[in-house]
């Protein structure tokens, strides 16, 4: 049942990342700015991250089998329309649907797994989720620029949207909730959910662990799947289909990366500690593709980045144990909505920071890059300085 359900986070993680090999073509025919391929990007993210809350409360009335049946057609159709599009303005809204029908694919596979496997193996399970679920980003690396180059990009989205209708074809066939999942409590009106939510926010822990949720995945997915081929053909003359194959290359490390830190959790304090220095590391590789221009550099940056995003299987781990378990789903909600209204944001300013160097002369790329880095510091201060949970030790002191 946990493959079945990676088969639509699979897919989510591929839509994610279309942008890395559809940007050049979609540019071509709608004769788009920098800043204009960041909002493509962006509204995916937006309506993935917008919709958490929600598909939370949905988890929690209705079980992880029926929510994510009820909102995945939406991707397809979503994948349908893009695939369609005559105008700029009906891709985004194709961008929109396929967040939207995404929006729970993620947090199914975490609440699934927080309910059926023990505490102790959380860490290692969901990393390996993450892993498998890291597949959809090896179909837009050279496959889908094969596939772009050789035919269009519209053909890129009729393939995705066919592959989201076998996923769900796989969840309805083969995922069973156990009829007594749920039936210990009664069940909670709309509202009353919503409300709950303030619980979290309401706790002083909770500032710092979102804040650093907003920057992490955002600053791989937004070199991943967005700047990392418009860098490598603009920057260092790199075709299509190259570009894909760093891409493909990346995306392959970055399947190792969950299973392995998931295998290294240690839990609390060191846990934090752990995360902070990470945190500082990926910064830093960012920044180097910034500062420096050779093309070694910038692509085994990228690899090692990919890699190392996998410690961001220890910031669910550890958002797993900063709540009570009676708030368990409603806060892999609020953080994975976090992280993703985080990839959107990310997007939508490093697009601005490009077409505003663009226009004062300078090098796109290094302002993108270094801002990145700038925010993924501030992100590392506010985990380290606010807060912590009960329990924890604060990184720094």
């Amino acid at each position: 049942m946990v493959l079945a359900l990676c088969t639509a986070f699979a897919l989510s993680q591929a839509y994610r990342t279309v942008g890395a090999i559809m940007a050049g073509p979609l540019q071509a025919e709608f004769r788009l700015s920098a800043q204009a391929l960041g909002l493509f990007s962006g509204a995916f993210h937006f309506a993935f991250g917008a919709m958490q809350l929600f598909m939370g409360i949905g988890i929690d009335l209705h079980g992880v089998r029926r929510t994510v049946l009820t909102a995945f057609p939406l991707a397809i159709a979503g994948g349908v329309i893009s695939a369609l599009s005559t105008s700029f303005g009906l891709v985004i809204a194709g961008q929109v649907l396929i967040g939207i029908g995404c929006a729970p694919a993620f947090l199914v596979c975490t609440v699934f797994i927080a309910r059926h496997f023990p505490a102790t193996s959380f860490a290692s399970v969901s990393g390996l989720v993450l892993g498998i679920g890291g597949v959809g980003m090896l179909v837009t690396g050279t496959p889908l620029a094969w596939l772009v180059d050789a035919y269009s990009w519209r053909t890129g989205f009729w393939a995705l949207a066919a592959a989201s209708a076998l996923a769900w074809l796989s969840i309805l066939a083969m995922v069973r909730e156990p009829a007594s999942e749920g039936a210990a409590t009664p069940r909670e009106s709309p509202i009353a959910a919503l409300r709950r939510f303030g619980a979290l926010f309401a706790m002083p822990h909770t500032l710092g662990i979102m804040v650093l949720g907003a920057v992490t995945y955002a600053a791989f997915i937004s070199l991943r799947g967005l700047w990392l081929g418009p860098l490598l053909m603009e920057r260092h003359g790199y075709s299509l289909v190259q570009s894909g194959n760093v891409a493909l290359a990346v995306s392959v490390i970055s399947l190792l990366g969950p299973p392995l830190f998931g295998r290294l959790d240690r839990g609390g304090p060191v846990r934090r500690r752990r995360i902070l220095t990470c945190c500082g590391i990926y910064a830093a590789l960012f920044a180097a593709i910034g500062l420096f221009h050779a093309a070694w550099i910038d692509v085994g940056c990228a690899i090692v980045i990919g890699l190392l995003s996998g410690f961001i299987v220890w910031q669910y781990a550890d958002v797993r144990g900063a709540y009570p378990a009676a708030l368990t789903g409603r806060a892999m909600a609020v953080f994975t909505m976090a992280m993703f209204l985080g990839v959107a944001l990310m997007q939508w300013l490093t697009g601005v920071a490009a077409s505003v160097a663009q226009a004062h002369g300078m090098e796109p790329y290094a302002v993108v890059l270094g801002g990145i880095a700038l925010l993924l510091v501030a992100g590392c201060a506010a985990f380290a300085w606010l807060p912590a949970p009960v329990g924890a030790v604060e990184p720094g002191k």
